[in-house]
């Protein structure tokens, strides 16, 4: 697990969680933009085919309490964080992610990470496509399938939503064709106070595609309550 630095001196502890198939590249940004405000971790979500394991494996290594932010399958992943440990989770964001189990026709197996997220937005192919397949190129095809089978395999996450009673942000790319706007504002209308917020000119890998804004959103965010 990394972990970030702080001049605070009871910085709050943030749990950062990935996409399927990327790596702390995805956070990378916030990581250090926020180290001075929280103690930004990043959860394995590697490890493990089936989301309550990756989750048990976070909590045993996170905090005591602490807040999480994940990216579609680490925003799943968050969800089912809360389930098992309601009293430890402060705050949630979620990032690209669904409330609907529905699977949609999408084979993604042996194609990568990109097959799985792709930018509309040309003017990022460039910033944000190399280093998302170098990413992938990271955490490689065995860890790429696992991550795969558990989103295959996720269960109704139904229950876990209406558990969530803390401060909540869920966002969205308008051009995310995986999770889409529509998509994400379903999940947050399902959260009791959630707030919402759109990311312009952005597909589904938003803390790399829009560093600055997710950085200040979660700066609010982490400053609610």
């Amino acid at each position: 697990m990394m972990r970030g630095t702080s001049m605070d001196r009871s910085p709050m502890p943030l749990m950062l969680l990935p996409a399927m198939g990327c790596d702390g590249q995805l956070w990378a940004a916030q990581i250090l933009a926020l180290s001075t405000v929280a103690q930004p971790e990043f959860g394995d979500l590697s490890q493990d085919d089936t989301l309550a394991g990756m989750a048990a494996r976070v909590l045993a290594d996170a905090p005591p309490r602490f807040a999480v932010a994940g990216v579609s399958l680490g925003g799943y992943v968050a969800v089912e964080m809360v389930r098992q440990a309601p009293d430890r989770v402060t705050r949630i964001a979620l990032f690209g992610t669904r409330a609907s189990m529905d699977i949609r026709p999408r084979t993604v197996v042996g194609q990568g990470l990109l097959a799985t997220a792709p930018h509309a937005d040309p003017r990022l192919t460039a910033n944000v496509s190399g280093p998302a397949q170098a990413m992938a190129d990271r955490v490689g095809q065995a860890v790429f399938e696992r991550q795969q089978r558990a989103l295959l395999a996720r269960p109704d996450i139904s229950d876990a939503i209406a558990a969530i009673h803390v401060p909540a942000l869920v966002a969205v790319g308008d051009r995310d064709r995986i999770c889409t706007p529509d998509d994400a504002r379903a999940l947050s209308a399902r959260i009791a106070g959630a707030q919402f917020h759109m990311l312009r000119s952005c597909g589904h890998l938003s803390p790399m595609e829009r560093p600055g804004e997710v950085t200040a959103l979660l700066r609010d965010w982490l400053r609610q309550g």
